[in-house]
């Protein structure tokens, strides 16, 4: 297992393109992506010196093998919808962690957020914690372009109180959009460690840019979700401005 940061304090801004990328999941959740790809995603990750890889539950034991200890393997957990009944995340998650998963992102049920039910949040949120050990990092996705400041607060309690690692915004899926400067302030003022709470909290859904990426970082994210992870990174290289990413992730 991957050793994981230090999520007491929130982290420096980086400086540098290794400063960022230790920042970054690289991301491949697409449903046709292939073992091939996920071979790619994985040594791209290595290569740009990131956090962690995050695939689909059905790739985690092959990206583990390929990672071989150089970077963290997250997963993700009712993912996108939510809608999945709580003993069903639970068992997706413990299978995960079985097959050697660091970090869970599961995914709330937004609906039940969005009536104002924090109680039953927390629950589902507390089932999956009960099936990923204290040594491996949960985060919870609360779909915070679907909700309203309020609803977010409540979600990002819900998930403080079930003992969650991380809040996260989004699935990058969802119509309502992905990852904004405002939510994720919200977040962190709400439980992330920059606001002096014990949450991290991660960004994700729709950062295509270098100056995106500093902008949620600066607003409290203490992770970012990336797929175009190279693109973000070049924008270290000011001499030549980098295309944005056209993925959604």
């Amino acid at each position: 297992m991957t050793a994981q940061p230090d999520a007491t304090q929130p982290p420096p801004p980086p400086h540098d393109k290794a400063a960022l990328a230790a920042f970054v999941d690289h991301t491949l959740l697409k449903p046709e992506a292939t073992a091939a790809d996920v071979a790619v995603l994985v040594e791209e990750g290595a290569a740009l010196g990131v956090f962690s890889v995050c695939v689909s539950p059905s790739f985690v034991s092959l990206a583990v093998e390929m990672a071989a200890g150089r970077l963290a393997v997250a997963t993700v957990c009712g993912f996108p919808s939510g809608k999945h009944m709580s003993d069903v995340k639970a068992f997706e998650a413990a299978r995960s962690v079985g097959d050697d998963a660091d970090e869970v992102d599961m995914v709330i049920d937004v609906g039940t957020a969005r009536s104002g039910r924090f109680d039953a949040v927390q629950a589902d949120i507390a089932a999956v914690r009960a099936a990923v050990p204290a040594d491996r990092v949960l985060k919870v996705i609360i779909e915070s372009a679907a909700l309203t400041d309020e609803q977010i607060i409540g979600a990002c309690r819900a998930a403080e109180a079930a003992g969650a690692d991380f809040v996260k915004t989004s699935t990058g899926f969802h119509p309502a959009g992905g990852a904004s400067v405002h939510a994720v302030s919200l977040m962190a003022r709400t439980v992330g460690v920059a606001g002096g709470g014990k949450l991290g909290v991660k960004a994700s859904g729709g950062i295509r840019d270098f100056d995106t990426a500093l902008a949620m970082i600066g607003a409290g994210a203490t992770r970012l979700g990336l797929s175009g992870t190279a693109s973000v990174l070049s924008g270290f290289d000011r001499d030549t401005p980098p295309p944005a990413s056209t993925d959604t992730y």
